[in-house]
């Protein structure tokens, strides 16, 4: 049995634990070190004494894996990390042509693996102390595949990559002056004005990097990467920070990169996004933070219903115990019994050049109510108007109620998760904090944690109060596809348990979609004028919202999943012609 061991030393920092561990170890009893602690201070494992005996990371379950890998991962690594740290064992390959989607959670390997491609990552073949792989490896490495083939290219100059990374955040840190500026520089196809005008970039080109938002930077970000003179293009996630009229204009703008000599490579976890961009998807699956390995290539439609199946049938593989279902929801008859907790009449509010408006509306006890709209158009500002962070200027709100916010950006302190979630660990542990996957990282200070780690911390502590409504601010972001369902169901389970309502802020549509009973539509102009209409029932707010972006959803026959239709196919003209925007 080949087995690889995974320490997290950054989570393992008591020494009397370590000491402990080790003295736990069969293997040590019987004079072998298996399990030992370097000169400094670090615990490790030898994969090859080690039995799997499961010992060890029950001692410490936050810092210790033991995996038993399948029968098909006997081959060698592409690259490990280190000693006892993540590995990758195969790599995607784009097709030229078309744009190749990898889909799979977070922590699986998809930012490694595409690194490895743009040559941004030296792959190490598994062997972490000697050396980085050159090209005449990596060829031998993938005799037979269509990977060999790919770095014989990039070998001979035959294939250029340009490469979007995950994290724009990070690029005031490293990049200063004005966007323009920034642009010019990597301006090799002499096609800026082209470009900054198809991404909507020309109001902030005399902006300073560091003043832009986090939509803006990841827009600035994709333009410099299709400035580059290449013929791949790499983009990870880039559709973070947008707004869904953003994401369905990106999606467009990177279709549209694509002809017989380029290909694009996109990590996407909005799967409509995904779906209305991808021609094919590779899928990515192990055991997170651990391990990695990538299946053959599937057309998108397939790739992701196999996806959500968790068996990969021509590969034998079973990478998830249950399916994640859709159900088709009927028609919502508007119930007048329900008990209506909070309301609103004639609200205004006035913030600088901007001004938001909302005529009536209700919520009632035990109703999800998504909210869709742009970006800037003044949904964060009325949560925070019902949350009473924020008075209105004019207009009435019930305030009979409790409100719990979750904000659309997280704080970061030194506390400690299990500290900041004393009450959900000892109210919710079953509804929330297991389902969410928390207890790994309990013991670690929120500055220590991932995007997505501090995401689910800042849900479970919206949660966590008593509260007769709760307020979520984009609770998808930093999450992958399959946890934003997974919180799809706990918000939905907490909300009927507890008898209480929600409202979710978010802009993937197939999680709003997902969750919600109800649906509260903005419109305007972004940083002008903001509207709030609503609430709807589904299928009347959908529509209305749909049309205002021109597209129309389908749903998958097999899985039931919303999809978006191609522009001008026959679906997406009869579902325009009779008014039914959403789902036909």
């Amino acid at each position: 049995m080949t087995r690889i061991a995974i320490v997290d030393n950054e989570k393992l920092k008591d020494a009397q634990l370590k000491g402990y561990i080790r003295g736990l170890c069969p293997v040590n009893r019987t004079g072998k070190e298996c399990i030992k602690i370097e000169q400094d201070g670090k615990l490790t494992i030898d994969e090859h004494l080690c039995t799997g005996c499961g010992i060890c990371p029950k001692a410490a379950p936050h810092a210790i894996k033991i995996i038993n890998l399948p029968e098909e991962l006997k081959q060698e690594p592409i690259h490990r990390y280190g000693e006892n740290k993540f590995v990758l064992y195969s790599l995607p390959t784009p097709s030229f042509g078309k744009v190749t989607g990898i889909l799979g959670v977070n922590g699986i390997g998809k930012s490694t693996a595409i690194k490895i491609l743009a040559s941004v990552l030296k792959p190490n073949l598994g062997d972490w102390e000697r050396h980085d792989a050159d090209y005449e490896e990596l060829i031998s490495f993938f005799k037979g595949t269509e990977a060999q083939g790919f770095f014989e290219k990039i070998r001979e100059g035959r294939i250029k990559v340009a490469y979007k990374p995950q994290q724009v955040d990070l690029i005031p840190k490293t990049t200063k002056g004005m966007v323009i500026e920034l642009l010019k520089r990597v301006d090799e196809r002499n096609e800026l004005k082209k470009i900054a005008n198809e991404l909507q970039l020309n109001e902030i080109l005399n902006n300073d990097i560091a003043e832009i938002s986090g939509g803006e930077l990841q827009r600035v970000a994709i333009a410099a990467t299709v400035l580059k003179e290449a013929n791949l293009y790499i983009f990870d996630e880039p559709t973070s920070y947008l707004d869904i009229r953003q994401r369905i204009n990106i999606s467009k703008f990177l279709k549209s990169l694509i002809n017989e000599n380029n290909a694009v490579l996109v990590v996407e976890h909005d799967l409509i996004i995904l779906d209305y961009i991808a021609d094919l998807v590779h899928l990515m699956y192990g055991n997170e933070n651990a391990y990695g390995t990538v299946s053959g290539v599937k057309p998108v439609r397939n790739g992701i219903n196999v996806y959500l199946s968790g068996y990969i049938k021509e590969e034998n593989v079973r990478f998830r115990d249950s399916k994640i279902k859709f159900d088709v929801k009927p028609a919502v008859k508007k119930k007048h019994t329900k008990e209506a907790i909070t309301s609103w009449h004639n609200v205004e509010k006035k913030l600088g050049n901007f001004k938001l408006s909302a005529k009536e509306g209700t919520i009632h006890k035990n109703e999800i109510i998504g909210i869709l709209g742009e970006n800037g158009i003044g949904k964060t500002t009325f949560v925070r108007i019902l949350a009473g962070v924020l008075k209105q200027d004019k207009g009435e709100i019930a305030k009979k109620i409790t409100v719990s916010y979750k904000p659309q950006y997280l704080e970061v302190s030194d506390e400690l998760v299990v500290d900041v979630l004393k009450a959900g660990f000892n109210k919710y542990e079953n509804q929330v904090i297991h389902p969410l996957d928390i207890a790994p990282f309990s013991l670690n200070k929120l500055s220590e944690l991932s995007g997505g780690e501090l995401q689910r911390v800042a849900i479970a502590h919206c949660l966590q109060q008593d509260a007769d409504l709760y307020l979520l601010d984009e609770p998808s972001a930093y999450l992958d596809s399959e946890q934003r369902l997974i919180l799809s169901k706990v918000i939905r389970d907490f909300v009927e348990q507890k008898n209480v309502s929600a409202l979710i802020v978010d802009h993937d549509l197939l999680f709003i979609d997902y969750i919600s009973d109800k649906l509260i539509v903005f419109e305007g102009k972004p940083a002008i004028e903001g509207s709030i209409t609503g609430p709807f029932e589904m299928e009347d707010g959908m529509n209305k919202f749909l049309k205002e972006l021109q597209i129309t959803l389908r749903r998958d026959p097999e899985t039931n999943r919303p999809r978006v239709n191609k522009l001008d196919s026959r679906l997406d003209r009869e579902q325009k012609d009779s008014g039914k925007y959403y789902y036909a």
